[in-house]
């Protein structure tokens, strides 16, 4: 028998459509009466859970870490007054061949009145915008990559060699230049020489000589599609540090006090506070933060034989 110390606590299993919820009551020095219910997770169905937690007495409530559905039942629970844990679902692994989902609840249920379950760290709602935003920004990032290499093979089945003497074509120079590519127009050493920027200006004939290349109308448009796809991802992307910078208002200390750090800039700054928040004391100390964040492996030891990085390795929660 696990020891209580929750009299009134409730787990719940969480699916894409349904949320199984046990509820289990009653002093701590007897076995607890054990309630389930079933609800949907559509808002008003939610709000009817967080309802009967309610008249259930419930302190402490807990789900498993499934996918993205659990969030929006945290969503609407977290505006109560409730204790909310979120588990990691392997942490919490029930026993094999009793796998239903009301038994699952319940064991959930039971795990947390006896204490048995370390919540995992879910950050304020602020900071999970802020991550949504600082997360979208990566791939943005990332697409933005995509369609710049794919321009660079597009040039290079051209027979355009452009890269041979222009480190960047994505400059100002690099830009002018690729638009008269895909509007066709003849490129001329006298446009070169006027038009180029700085130490561009004195490789015109080198330049003029790389755009000597077997150019079809199919790599103008294919061009021009991925160039105009560009544009719109950077955009999109100067449009979310917009959004970002708006939402770094209220961290201004944090922020600038983590850019004196050599080596981050601002972007990184700004990844650092959506992925920690800026309250450290959730994390214990700096070696619960470097394992949470997955910067200090297990120290695993069996026989005799130890596999990690020592004693003070921790684990990703």
């Amino acid at each position: 028998m696990m020891e209580a110390i929750l009299e009134r606590c409730a787990g719940l299993d969480v699916h894409q459509e349904s949320v199984v919820a046990c509820v289990l009551t009653g002093p701590l020095d007897r076995s607890p009466k054990s309630e389930i219910r079933t609800f949907g997770t559509m808002v008003e169905d939610l709000l009817a859970l967080a309802d009967w937690l309610n008249e259930s007495g419930c302190t402490h409530v807990v789900m498993e870490s499934t996918g993205v559905y659990w969030k929006p039942v945290w969503n609407v629970l977290e505006a109560f007054d409730f204790e909310l844990l979120l588990a990691n679902a392997h942490h919490i692994k029930n026993l094999p061949g009793r796998k239903t989902d009301m038994k699952d609840a319940e064991w959930i249920a039971k795990l947390l009145r006896s204490g048995l379950i370390e919540g995992s760290f879910v950050p304020s709602q602020e900071t999970r915008d802020l991550r949504d935003l600082t997360r979208y920004r990566k791939k943005l990032v990332q697409d933005a990559t995509s369609e710049k290499n794919r321009i660079h093979r597009l040039l290079q089945d051209a027979n355009i060699k452009l890269t041979t003497h222009m480190s960047d074509i994505f400059g100002v120079s690099g830009r002018i230049l690729l638009q008269k590519i895909m509007d066709g127009e003849v490129i001329t050493l006298e446009f070169l020489e006027s038009e180029m920027k700085g130490a561009l200006r004195h490789k015109s004939a080198k330049l003029l000589q790389s755009l000597n290349g077997r150019l079809r109308r199919h790599h103008r448009d294919m061009l021009r599609f991925s160039y105009e796809h560009l544009q719109f991802i950077e955009k999109a992307i100067l449009e979310v540090e917009q959004e970002i910078r708006a939402h770094m208002a209220d961290k201004q200390e944090a922020f600038e006090l983590i850019t004196t750090v050599p080596g981050i800039n601002a972007n990184a700054a700004a990844i650092i506070l959506a992925e920690m928040g800026t309250d450290m004391e959730q994390f214990g100390g700096d070696k619960q933060l470097a394992a949470w964040a997955g910067l200090s492996p297990g120290n695993h030891e069996s026989a005799g034989k130890k596999n990690g990085f020592g004693p003070e390795a921790g684990t990703v929660l």
